[in-house]
C-alpha cells in the first residue's frame, strides 16, 4: 500500500502518557537562528524533561554540532531504552490539527518512500523539492541521522488538491474519535491535536485520492514545503546505505523511508509568507547600490517603488527589478547576494520571518535587511514544474511560530 504513490502508512511513535507534551514538542530546528533568546527560553521550559529538544540540531548551534552529536545518540538510545517513546499507531497515519493564528491547518503524518523523492532540479519523481538544495548544508543533517534509533520530523509536503480529497477527508472521518494528544504548544505555538488512523477502509481511501491526484497533476504528488534539507538528508543517506544492500534488503530496509506530514496547499490557514534576509557585516544604502550594478549586468534595472524593501531597521525604500522576465523577487535577490557574499569577506546572510523580526535584527545587531514580497502558493506547483525548482528561501509556509512543531517519531534501528 502506497509504493506507487511514495507515501505509506507506518507505526509510529509518541511520548509515553507520563510525559509532559508540552515540554516535548519543540519548534523545527532552522527556526529562529538569529534570536538566541528563542533557544534560551525553550531550554527554560523543558528544563531536564524528556523533550525533542534533545534529539535535534538547532542551527543556530549548527557550529557546535560535532560535541552535541554524542548527547543526541544518548537521549536517543535512552528514550526508546526506558520507554519514553511507544507505538502509538500501527501501520497508520496520524491525522494532526494545528491551530495557529492563521486558522485551522489539518495534516496526514506517513512514510516517504526515498525512492519516490529527488532533490534534483527537474527530476520527475512523485515527491519533488521546492527549493534548491545546498550540498555543503547536508554532512550536519546526515551525522545526525546515520546510526541513529530515532527520526523525528519537521518536513512538510504540499499537495496541490484545492477539492480537498486527502487530508481533510480523513480529518472529517476522525475528528469525532478520542485524540491521541491535545495540548498547547510552547512558545505561542498555537494548539496541537492528532487521531490515530489505522482503519483499513480509510486507508484505502486515502490511497485512492493520492492515485486521483497523481493522475490530476501528471505524476507530480507532493512538493516539499518546509525541511527540504532535511529530507534531503534522508536521501542523501539512503543512497549511501542501499550500495551495499540486495534488492530484497533495499525494499524494506528503514532508511529507505522517512517521516513527513502531507499538508493541503490550499487550505486557507496555509499562508506563503516572504522570507526576508538580514545581511550582517553590510550598509543596507551600499547592498542598494551594488544590487543595482548587478541587475545591470544582467539586461535589468532596480526600479522605485516594489516589495524589495533594503532597510536599517529604522527607514526603508522599496524598489522592484524591471526585466524582460516575470520572476519573483527572490530568483533575482537570492543570487545576488550569494555573490555578494563571496565578494566581501567578513559579511554574513541569515534568513529571517516576519516584518517584526527583521526590523529588531537589523536595530539590535546592526544588520542590514532585506524584505521580499511573497508568492501566490496557487503558482508554487507549475513554477516547479517549469524552474525545477524554486530560489533557495523563497517563500515560508507561515510565520516562523508556525512551522512544525517535532512531536511523532519513528525507530530507525
Amino acid at each position: 500500500m502506497g509504493f506507487e504513490h511514495g507515501f505509506m502508512p507506518c507505526d509510529i511513535c509518541l511520548p509515553a502518557r507520563r510525559a509532559s507534551y508540552e515540554r516535548w514538542a519543540v519548534i523545527a530546528c532552522d527556526q529562529y537562528t538569529s534570536q538566541r533568546d528563542y533557544w534560551d527560553r525553550v531550554e527554560s521550559i523543558v528544563g531536564d524533561a524528556p523533550s525533542a529538544l534533545n534529539l535535534i540540531q538547532p542551527e543556530i548551534d549548527l557550529d557546535k554540532a560535532p560535541q552535541r552529536l554524542p548527547m543526541i545518540r544518548r537521549a536517543m538510545e535512552t528514550y526508546v531504552s526506558d520507554g519514553t517513546l511507544e507505538k502509538a499507531v500501527r501501520n497508520g497515519y496520524v491525522l494532526t490539527l494545528r491551530r495557529t493564528f492563521s486558522g485551522l491547518r489539518p495534516g496526514l503524518v506517513g512514510l516517504v518512500d526515498l525512492e519516490a523523492y529527488d532533490f534534483a532540479p527537474g527530476n520527475l519523481k512523485p515527491i519533488r523539492a521546492s527549493e534548491k538544495t545546498i550540498v555543503e548544508r547536508l554532512p550536519a543533517r546526515m551525522r545526525i541521522r546515520e546510526g541513529a534509533l530515532v527520526e523525528c520530523p519537521h518536513v512538510m509536503l504540499l499537495a496541490d488538491d484545492p477539492e480537498g480529497l486527502l487530508v481533510e477527508r480523513v480529518w472529517d472521518k476522525v475528528k469525532a474519535r478520542q485524540p491521541l494528544y491535545d495540548f498547547e504548544l510552547m512558545m505561542s505555538g498555537g494548539h496541537l491535536t492528532g487521531w490515530a488512523v489505522e482503519d483499513g477502509a480509510i486507508l484505502n481511501e486515502i490511497d485512492r485520492a493520492m492515485s486521483a491526484l497523481m493522475e490530476r497533476s501528471d505524476g507530480f504528488l507532493f512538493a516539499v514545503g518546509d525541511g527540504n534539507h532535511s529530507l534531503a538528508s534522508a536521501k542523501a543517506c539512503w543512497e549511501n546505505v542501499k550500495r551495499g544492500l540486495s534488492a530484497e534488503e533495499q525494499a524494506r530496509h528503514p532508511a529507505r523511508f522517512a517521516l513527513a506530514e502531507v499538508v493541503n496547499l490550499h487550505c486557507p490557514a496555509l499562508l506563503f509568507k516572504p522570507i526576508h534576509r538580514a545581511v550582517f557585516g553590510a550598509d543596507a544604502g551600499d547592498l542598494k547600490k551594488d544590487f543595482a550594478l548587478w541587475l545591470e549586468g544582467r539586461q535589468a534595472r532596480l526600479a522605485q517603488g516594489g516589495s524589495i524593501c533594503f532597510t536599517d531597521g529604522r527607514r526603508e525604500e522599496a524598489f522592484r527589478v524591471e526585466s524582460g522576465e516575470t520572476l519573483i523577487d527572490a530568483a533575482w535577490v537570492q543570487p545576488w547576494l550569494d555573490d555578494y557574499v563571496l565578494r566581501h569577506t567578513g559579511v554574513r546572510l541569515d534568513y529571517v520571518h516576519g516584518d517584526g523580526a527583521l526590523r529588531e535584527i537589523c536595530l539590535s545587531q546592526g544588520a542590514a535587511g532585506i524584505g521580499l514580497g511573497t508568492i501566490d502558493k496557487s503558482a508554487l506547483f507549475p513554477s516547479i514544474r517549469s524552474l525545477g525548482v524554486l530560489p533557495r528561501k523563497a517563500f515560508s509556509m507561515g510565520e516562523a511560530d508556525e512551522k512544525r512543531f517535532y512531536l511523532e517519531a519513528r525507530l530507525l534501528g
